[in-house]
């Protein structure tokens, strides 16, 4: 017996193992998702959407940086903004995901063609390389050189490469799996190989190192190619990608999550939960199991989204996504539902379906144009907007998962498990089960109509356990009936209701679903609050000014709504003692499901706002979350939000340019370079300090800089360093401790001469025998 059918037959058998003893043996299996077709919704019309935002894009130029790796002449060259920028290729890799999917969920032959035209490239090159190889990375071959020989911080000195491959990986593997694409996987083992060998010779201690730079999920990949091809030195490979500085704490049920880049460390945990499912890992099922309840429970706010400036704030103070421009990235609840998916199957609970749901409806639905574009920050700071991706122009992260997302809701609207068939989403929708010869359609107009009906045709009668899900949020009974007569059903399990019958060709389920309205505080409990009707969350128009960005270009900052935050104390304030029983938004149009609040609101000129489903406002402000009081709280809460709100606003109406150091990605957006520096977090803020130096490029924007303000922590001592500007020193800075528990802005004046399009390099060097102290903000200031 060969070593590869040895290591494939060896994993069979010790996955039969796992199975036998009730581990890894998942409870509930997806259907393909070229046997669910969408019918007429919302869902429906944003899947066509996507499909022309995909068309639109230029094979050609999304696959120029793999040629030029190659050594092969590009046809065309690179698109820009991120794909020029250092993460150039990483587009391509969803692409080969939006396509496979867009196919499998159409069955339009034209998306095959594009996938098999971007295969027939990519082996070109891989075959140009030789090694198995493949990827768009500006001088990756260097960067993996590096590594090889045991050298792995080299993945710091270019943009996130392993995430950037990882998105080729994703994509190699969802071509195979989802049409069957011989090509793909034959690119996908060579690649995978390749890292084999690459790795072979790192210690355990070498590959965390690395792990510490941001890297997809390369676990999940490696576990799936395993699976895929049944050896375990792919699995073996899998475990070695994973982070134990992540998986550890959540192994021992400790939330750890505070300040890291929430995007970083979601996708390392699908990869856990995939391990352990094809594995029988207990400790990493329920690793991933704590984390899901961590984030979805105490760190997401009502649509589903987490983060702030793409980081996990303390789940017990809300405040500064409530402040930020930058709230929920999309490519976080893209990974989330990955995740809720994954858990899902291993232990069909509706709890999971509740959250996906809701996801699904507020967040992923809401973050595509309806005439194409894709968002990337959803903030809740009331009365702010969202900026929209451009197909030519823009090609930032959430543009990636974007043209994912919405090619795949037929995933999870059913599933099945012997003989039993999920109704988990109330989504208009044809499924095809073949293997038992039985098509089941539901037709509904849910959310804008109460209730949908199933209707059975087969060829012969089958006993079948139809699961329906029974929502969190209906009002009243759940109601369901048969043929037109009431069903009297059993209680609920796990959150299903289930009818065991034997069905006949047009047999009916009609669910009734009324929807109640709640409202839902931040997770800290704080006086801030959101409405959600059914699994809409609710939200109010506010104004169509001064947005500008609103369709963004490629500039690097593109994807931020910059446009005037609108005074916190001027929000919308609602007098109510305790919102679990306040009275709530009051529905005056059922057809489009429109609600007034004036008996909540407290201002006058508020009084006439309404309330919508957050998923069909676009192009405008809009108010999600609600400060609310107490009548005799309410003077204490404005003049403590207004003098906040005064202080914040004068220092963001003075800034040119701002950087946050130890964030990921303001970094990344201002060009950190560095050497014998460190990242970290303290009193809720991240910082940057270093023991020889470290710099940043910032911008003015057009608008001529004035002063550079440097924000330190007043109670560090025994730190020295001076800052230079463009290779001259503008002063220094001196720590004794005397500033006090609080946070200090060092000002310096700019040299003459600085103009507002001159991008400034600013450079913390520390002095003989010293250090540079914890560095949080740093500012252009007019």
């Amino acid at each position: 017996m060969s070593s590869g059918k040895w290591t494939g037959w060896l994993l069979t058998v010790m996955m039969t193992t796992f199975v036998s003893h009730g581990y890894g043996q998942q409870q509930a299996a997806l259907f393909p998702l070229s046997a669910v077709r969408l019918l007429e919704s919302p869902f429906l019309q944003a899947q066509q959407t996507d499909a022309q935002y995909i068309l639109s894009l230029d094979e050609d130029r999304l696959l120029a940086p793999f040629l030029k790796d190659a050594g092969i002449r590009p046809l065309k060259e690179n698109y820009g903004n991120w794909e020029s920028d250092g993460l150039d290729g990483h587009i391509a890799g969803h692409y080969l995901t939006a396509a496979a999917q867009m196919y499998a969920a159409t069955g339009d032959t034209v998306f095959r063609n594009r996938l098999n035209y971007m295969l027939d490239w990519l082996e070109k090159c891989q075959q140009q390389n030789g090694n198995g190889y493949v990827g768009g990375i500006p001088d990756g071959k260097q960067v993996w050189q590096q590594v090889a020989q045991g050298r792995v911080e080299a993945v710091w000195q270019r943009w996130v490469p392993w995430y950037n491959l990882h998105k080729l990986y994703a994509g190699l593997v969802d071509a195979y799996q989802l049409t069957g694409s011989e090509q793909a996987k034959r690119i996908l083992i060579g690649l995978s190989d390749w890292c084999l060998r690459l790795t072979d010779k790192l210690s355990d201690g070498q590959m965390q190192r690395m792990l510490g730079n941001e890297h997809g999920g390369m676990n999940e990949v490696f576990a799936n190619v395993s699976r895929i091809t049944g050896d375990e030195r792919y699995m073996t490979l899998a475990r070695r990608f994973s982070h134990r500085a992540i998986l550890d704490p959540l192994l021992e049920h400790q939330d750890s999550l505070t300040g890291l880049h929430a995007n970083t460390q979601i996708p390392k945990v699908v990869g856990f939960a995939r391990i352990a499912a094809l594995t029988g890992d207990k400790a990493w099922a329920d690793a991933a199991e704590f984390f899901w309840n961590t984030v979805t429970l105490h760190r997401s706010v009502s649509f589903g989204g987490n983060s702030v400036r793409e980081h996990f704030n303390s789940p017990d103070d809300f405040s500064p996504m409530l402040e930020s421009r930058e709230g929920p990235e999309t490519c976080n609840s893209y990974n989330m539902l990955k995740l809720t998916k994954a858990l899902f199957l291993a232990n069909p609970d509706a709890k999971y379906i509740h959250y996906y749901e809701r996801t699904l409806y507020n967040h992923i639905l809401s973050s595509q144009h309806p005439e194409g574009g894709f968002v990337y920050f959803t903030p809740i700071r009331p009365a702010h907007y969202r900026v929209y991706s451009s197909s030519q122009q823009c090609f930032w992260c959430c543009v990636g998962s974007g043209i994912e997302n919405h090619g795949k809701y037929g995933e999870l609207i059913y599933a099945h498990h012997a003989d039993e068939l999920y109704v988990n989403l109330f989504i208009p929708s044809v499924l095809q089960w073949k293997q038992r010869a039985l098509e089941l359609s539901q037709e509904t107009r849910f959310p804008f109509e109460t209730s949908s009906t199933l209707k059975f045709s087969t060829q012969r009668p089958q006993r079948l356990v139809v699961k329906l899900r029974q929502p969190d949020w209906i009002a009243g009974a759940f109601e369901v009936q048969v043929n037109g007569k009431p069903v009297k059903l059993p209680p609920a399990r796990n959150g299903y209701v289930s009818i065991a019958r034997t069905w006949k060709n047009g047999d009916r389920i009609t669910v009734r679903l009324p929807m109640r309205t709640t409202a839902e505080v931040l997770p800290d409990s704080s006086q801030w609050v959101s409405f959600v009707h059914g699994p809409l969350v609710l939200a109010a128009a506010a104004g169509r000014s001064a947005m500008p960005g609103l369709k963004a270009d490629s500039s690097r900052w593109g994807h931020i709504a910059h446009g005037r935050l609108e005074p916190l104390e001027d929000a919308p304030l609602l007098v109510m003692e305790d919102p679990a029983h306040a009275p709530m938004p009051r529905e005056t149009d059922t057809a489009g499901m429109v609600f007034g609040m004036a008996h909540l609101v407290e201002q006058a000129k508020y009084k006439n706002l309404e309330l919508t489903p957050f998923f069909q406002l676009h192009d405008r402000r809009y108010i999600l979350y609600w400060p609310y009081a107490a009548a005799e709280e309410v003077p204490g809460i404005k003049a403590a939000i207004r003098q906040k709100e005064q202080a914040r606003r004068q220092k963001e109406e003075a800034t040119v340019d701002v950087v946050y150091p130890g964030e990921q990605q303001p970094e990344a957006d201002h060009q950190f370079k560095g050497g014998q520096t460190r990242a970290g977090f303290f009193r809720e803020r991240h910082y940057r300090s270093g023991k020889d130096w470290f710099s940043y490029v910032l911008s003015g924007r057009g608008t001529t800089p004035a002063k550079l303000s440097i924000t330190c922590y007043g109670a560090e001592k025994d730190r020295s360093f001076d800052i230079y500007v463009n290779d001259s020193r503008i002063g220094a800075i001196t720590l004794t401790g005397e500033g006090g528990n609080a946070f200090k802005d060092h000002v310096f004046d700019l040299p003459a001469g600085i103009s507002g399009g001159e991008p400034l390099t600013i450079l913390f060097k520390a002095r003989s025998s010293s250090a540079i102290g914890r560095i949080f903000e740093v500012r252009l200031l007019k």
